[in-house]
């Protein structure tokens, strides 16, 4: 009997992927089928739909599944969940498509999985309006009823994803085809929930955190961790390797400068680096909640939650991430609700009196003593030449990141919110 929490939605790992004889009669099949070319983003939902990363999902959710979703973070079927995953698709491609059809799914020439459309349903730009206001909508400045919509079009990356999306989503069942270039590409570091949680038995882990990077480990990231690790039985580092927006810094780089992090500055018997292969959606405390119920597949019982979490310039407020997780619905079926918990952590920076890392919760002295670590801030720092301030990453770390940013051709402008320009402190 396992000790680790369930996965979400009652029903053990859903794993959509096929294998062996019906991987192969399944792919044969799908070379008759109608092909509709799908979004990097779908790329991504499909791959977590069959290693059982969004269970208890098995397809595309259906227009009840979104409107539930978006209004009350639940399934039709009252199961939690915080993030509308949807397949969008062109109006002649869904007027080509009847409900009971099969079609193949494929994105870059590879056909990823067939699916058995079981609904077809419109979204207008109203509907699309109506999802952005309810996801990505926060209480930050930016997000201010005079200057949403101003703002967030412009600067937005999960709002402009939203209403860019073709007139029609599809739902229905889905059978995975492939992984794409993550096993092999990643090799070691891209983990399935069922490999996560092998490693986690076979360490004797129970309570395990997870810390979400998407961008390089810093001092703060460092410290999250280590706090995470003093509390639990150990971390799983688990970064994004699927797609960023402009200026953020390619998985690849990531995940060396992590494991040279690891090399030198943690105990690697409590501590495991991962990577998943999702699209970043840009939808701060939404988002938040997603990262803590697929991470729940992994095995993984707190959610490592500090400052604007996943969050983009100021549409968000520092902490709303964090308070999120108060005002959830919890469904009376435990299979149905949100296991894994937030460990909610204050704003962290190294401290010049305090000789070391601290939080607003330990360190009393004022922001002019304090060291404001932020991923932003960084890559602002690097992308523009300039110099790193003392006690920002570990110099190792930094040597990896001059090199890549050495390397550019084309620099992209990053944009300083004041969350990680350190003016909200």
């Amino acid at each position: 009997m396992s000790k680790l929490v369930a996965p979400h939605g009652g029903k053990g790992l859903v794993c959509c992927k096929l294998h062996g004889s019906e991987l192969v009669a399944e792919q044969e099949k799908a070379k008759g089928l109608k092909k509709i070319k799908i979004s990097a983003r779908a790329k991504g939902d499909l791959i977590m739909m069959g290693i059982g990363g969004f269970s208890p999902l098995d397809g595309f959710m259906t227009k009840a599944d979104w409107k539930g979703v978006c209004e009350n973070f639940t399934l039709a079927n009252g199961t939690f969940w915080p993030l509308p995953i949807t397949l969008d698709v062109s109006k002649a491609d869904a007027d080509a498509i009847k409900v009971g059809d099969e079609i193949a799914l494929e994105n870059d020439g590879v056909v990823y999985a067939t699916m058995k459309v079981s609904e077809k349903f419109e979204m207008s730009d109203s509907d699309k309006k109506w999802e952005c206001e309810k996801v990505f909508k926060g209480n930050g400045d930016e997000s201010a009823d005079d200057k949403f919509w101003e703002i967030a079009l412009k600067d937005h990356p999960g709002v402009q994803m939203v209403m860019k999306q073709k007139e029609v989503n599809l739902a229905g069942p889905v059978k995975v085809l492939s992984e794409g270039e993550y096993p092999d590409k990643y090799k070691g570091v891209y983990l399935t929930p069922a490999e996560t949680r092998a490693m986690f038995e076979e360490r004797g882990w129970k309570d395990v955190a997870a810390l979400q990077l998407r961008n390089p480990m810093h001092r703060s990231h460092e410290f999250l961790a280590k706090i995470a690790i003093e509390v639990c039985d150990g971390v799983l580092i688990h970064s994004l390797i699927g797609n960023l927006k402009a200026g953020d810094i390619p998985a690849e780089v990531r995940v060396k400068a992590i494991d040279t992090l690891v090399e030198h500055y943690f105990v690697k018997d409590n501590v495991i680096q991962a990577g998943y292969p999702l699209d970043m959606r840009y939808a701060g405390p939404r988002e938040a909640l997603l990262h803590a119920t697929f991470r729940q597949n992994y095995g993984i019982t707190k959610m490592i939650i500090g400052r604007d979490h996943a969050g983009v310039g100021d549409f968000y407020t520092l902490f709303e991430a964090q308070e999120i997780f108060d005002r959830i619905p919890h469904p009376a079926d435990p299979g149905k609700a949100l296991q894994c918990q937030p460990l909610k952590i204050d704003w962290t920076f190294y401290c010049h009196k305090c000789d070391g890392m601290a939080s607003l919760r330990t360190c009393p002295h004022t922001k002019e003593d304090r060291v404001i670590l932020s991923g932003t801030k960084l890559r602002k720092a690097l992308s523009e030449g300039k110099e790193v301030v003392d006690h920002f990453g570990r110099e190792e770390v930094l040597v990896i990141l001059r090199e890549y940013y050495a390397g550019l051709t084309e620099k992209v402008e990053v944009k300083m919110q004041g969350a990680a320009s350190g003016e909200k402190m």
